[in-house]
């Protein structure tokens, strides 16, 4: 039972950076939903089978302690419906932290999440790419995946760049090495195509986190990607549509100048409906209703959101377990660091602009570190092995076989 709920964990990450692109209705829900519920079903009768659970670290804990928080702002809520909808929703978006910390037992497992993710991620950027091809969409400026919104699409194609960096870095097959290296243009290519200035922003920090480990690692890659720059900077330019690139390019006159595509608005509301209840919020799923915007309109900035919602203790047990998941990071070692800080410092970017705390990226994420300071604390042998840039793929394959 155990072996089947890692292979469901090992499609759930899979499924999570396109999992819009594929919704069945209700009841079932995306993809990822689908396969989340499944991890549920087998998990619980392994760990019954098992007659033990892995214990929780401090991130568990401070999680479990925020979704409560969240649950309690049912008895306040101006909209009750709205948020027991919200408290279902974090329920399923957060459980990925105990899945990845229950079934992940080595670093090969570590990895094998990292895969699926970078995997997903790629799926992602062809789905945005063929997204753009299509005849229906002649005439747009923004593209995405079915099902997505640019901007969620841009954000979750930017965490997946730290992640392929580490393989492209550490891995030993070369087909994996080959699918993390292809995710390079074709990643920042579906960023580019998605027009989000927010999410070029983040992508700019994940490329320097990226060459800053490679360049250690694969200098000769990142020698050959400098080289290839010019070449794929002329084919988007060629591709991609004017109107793109005239939105992209107004970056610089939005923060010098501009209302950041009305987001100023929306978070001027936002404070104002904070003020009226600053300690315990308005409720789960409220921000719409108590900042008095439109349905289609989210907060646009994660603190804010959580502040609104539920007030000041919910934004100090989020930024808790922020901090927490950070010294996770300063835990671990070595490649591992360097990608998983990146991508941590992505997130943080793309938080400032977008409302990340019900997504699955951003639990996925946050488990994925978790797990990695768990494995580095219980083996740090093995795990330096298994993250090593220093030594060729060769050599880390003998010293595997020697320690075997």
């Amino acid at each position: 039972m155990r072996r089947l709920a890692w292979v469901l964990m090992l499609a759930f990450s899979f499924a999570i950076p396109w999992e819009y692109s594929l919704d069945l209705g209700a009841p079932l829900g995306n993809i990822a939903r689908i396969a989340g519920l499944l991890v549920v079903v087998v998990l619980i009768p392994a760990v019954l089978q098992a007659g033990r659970i892995r214990t929780p670290g401090p991130v568990h804990w401070l999680a479990l302690a925020l979704y409560l928080w969240f649950c309690c702002s049912y008895f306040w809520s101006i909209e009750p419906a709205a948020t027991l909808e919200r408290m279902r929703a974090y329920a399923q978006v957060m459980m990925v932290v105990l899945f990845a910390w229950e079934l992940t037992e080595t670093e090969d497992d570590l990895r094998d999440l990292m895969r699926a993710y970078v995997a997903g991620s790629l799926v992602l950027a062809v789905l945005t790419f063929a997204s753009f091809m299509s005849p229906a969409a002649a005439g747009q400026i923004r593209f995405a995946a079915e099902g997505q919104d640019p901007n969620d699409a841009a954000r979750f194609l930017d965490l997946g760049f730290p992640l392929a960096a580490l393989l492209l870095a550490v891995e030993r097959r070369w087909w994996i090495k080959w699918l993390a290296l292809a995710y390079f243009p074709l990643g920042i290519l579906g960023v580019l195509l998605s027009a989000s200035r927010g999410g070029l922003v983040a992508a700019t920090f994940a490329f320097a986190g990226c060459g800053l480990l490679l360049v250690r690692a694969r200098p000769r890659i990142v020698g050959g990607g400098l080289l290839a720059m010019p070449v794929f900077a002329g084919l988007f330019w060629w591709a991609i549509p004017r109107a793109t690139l005239t939105r992209i390019a107004s970056i610089g006159e939005q923060f010098s100048g501009g209302d950041l595509n009305q987001r100023l608005n929306i978070w001027m509301a936002g404070n104002r409906a904070f003020a009226h209840a600053p300690l315990f919020g308005s409720g789960a799923g409220t921000f719409v209703a108590a900042a008095r915007l439109a349905q289609i309109d989210t907060a646009h900035n994660t603190v804010l959101s959580v502040a609104v919602e539920g007030g000041l203790i919910a934004v100090t047990l989020a930024l808790a377990v922020v901090v927490a998941t950070a010294r996770s990071v300063l835990r671990t070692q070595g490649a591992v660091r360097g990608a998983l800080g990146t991508a941590l410092l992505v997130w943080m970017i793309t938080s400032l602009v977008a409302t990340v705390e019900g997504n699955r990226s951003t639990w996925f994420l946050i488990g994925l570190i978790a797990v990695a300071a768990r494995l580095t604390e219980q083996s740090p042998a093995p795990n330096a092995l298994a993250f090593d840039v220093r030594s060729s793929p060769a050599m880390r394959g003998s010293m595997a076989e020697n320690k075997a």
